[in-house]
């Protein structure tokens, strides 16, 4: 009753629904089609037969976990890899006597943690989002991303083999399920291949040598003038990433040309995913911009930002939060940045805290709470695993 119903739906909800899909539309779209692109070609299955095939059954979890870590950091769509190593997780927690129940954690590290929000230079769009609110790249921060992405990987896949240990040593194996019949695929025993790696490369190689050397290099006055001046040299980031996708893309359908039929139905499958994955994400957005509009928001976010004088702690206690209630990494942290990036740069700067570190540490604290029951990325995992909370 505040305000007018209809006025806030077009001129707050939408507003801002549609400057999110301007800004990140591109990324969205792009890492969809690249991630069906991996999985229609044969790659992202390929590269995670290569490293089951080299470690082996005595390290399943940490095979799985690289896999699916080398396929998220090299752009590929955290849903598709979940379906291309689901199978040979499988195979080998199966030959290793694991309990199946510990696939989707070992899924989930890979995929949700390290290397979608730490590691410098993950295209995920969780690290793609700060950048044009703080003016950063992909590569923020970097030591700090590397200490903590290490940590991660290290700590998680540390745990659930103790697990695994645990769990065998009280008579549990990897049981009987009725959806066995399709996880048939086996590891590569074969020699190593380069060919389904280059795509993967080609991403992370072009958006590094893009946004540190080539627009560096580049006079981009011209974005402070109309009618530019509303996006300004922030847009670098972004602009690396989608050209890095727009190349990998083009070179992964250009040497997989036999398979094009199947290339043109995946290319068609990930537009339309895209679209449902960037307007269910927008969505959150306009509706958190509606509640920031409120009168009695004010007094939240005098709360939340005096929460500590330290924004590094307050960004992140928000983000994670927010990321819990929506149950969305990517939602949490684009409603915290739409609401309050502006002021944690104010404060960062006041406080003579790198804009890079801030948008490391943000990037870091959605990755917690959004992995709550109602996280769609959850329910996918446990879904294609077979199994239920």
């Amino acid at each position: 009753g505040e305000f007018p119903l209809l006025a806030t739906y077009t001129e707050v909800f939408m507003k801002h629904l549609a400057g999110f899909v301007k800004a990140f539309f591109p990324l969205f779209l792009l890492g969809a089609i690249f991630g069906s692109l991996m999985s229609a070609s044969g790659f992202a299955e390929r590269i995670a037969r290569q490293i089951s095939g080299f470690l082996g059954a005595r390290h399943a979890i940490l095979s799985v976990v690289l896999s699916c870590a080398v396929l998220t950091y090299g752009g590929v769509s955290l849903f598709v890899v979940a379906f291309a190593v689901y199978p040979i997780a499988a195979a080998l927690y199966r030959q290793a006597g694991i309990p199946k129940r510990l696939i989707p954690a070992s899924l989930a590290l890979g995929s949700f943690t390290f290397t979608m929000v730490a590691l410098p230079g993950t295209p995920q769009i969780q690290n793609s989002i700060p950048m044009p609110y703080f003016g950063t790249t992909l590569y923020a921060a970097p030591i700090i991303g590397t200490v903590v992405g290490l940590w991660m990987a290290v700590a998680g896949t540390l745990w659930l083999q103790y697990r695994a240990r645990k769990l065998q040593a009280a008579g549990e194996g990897y049981g009987n399920h009725a959806d066995d019949a399709i996880a048939v695929a086996t590891p590569e025993r074969g020699g190593f291949s380069l060919l389904p790696w280059i795509p993967v490369l080609l991403v992370l190689s072009l958006s590094f040598v893009f946004s540190n050397y080539v627009f560096p290099s580049l006079n981009l006055d011209y974005l402070k003038d109309a009618p530019y001046q509303t996006i300004g040299p922030k847009v670098v980031g972004l602009w690396s990433l989608v050209l890095a996708l727009a190349i990998a893309c083009l070179f992964t359908y250009a040497i997989s040309w036999k398979r094009r039929g199947a290339m043109t139905d995946s290319i068609n499958a990930g537009v339309r995913g895209s679209l449902l994955a960037v307007i269910n994400t927008a969505s959150e957005v306009g509706y958190g911009n509606v509640i920031a509009s409120l009168r009695a928001f004010a007094v939240v976010k005098a709360w939340i930002l005096g929460v500590s004088t330290n924004p590094l702690i307050s960004a992140s206690a928000t983000t994670a939060v927010l990321a819990g209630i929506t149950g969305s990494a990517s939602g949490g942290l684009s409603i915290t940045l739409e609401s309050l990036g502006s002021q944690y740069l104010n404060l960062a700067v006041a406080n003579g805290i790198n804009p890079e570190v801030l948008h490391r540490v943000t990037a870091i604290a959605c990755s917690g709470l959004d992995a709550l029951p109602h996280n769609g990325a959850v329910i996918t995992t446990l879904t294609v695993c077979g199994l239920t909370h």
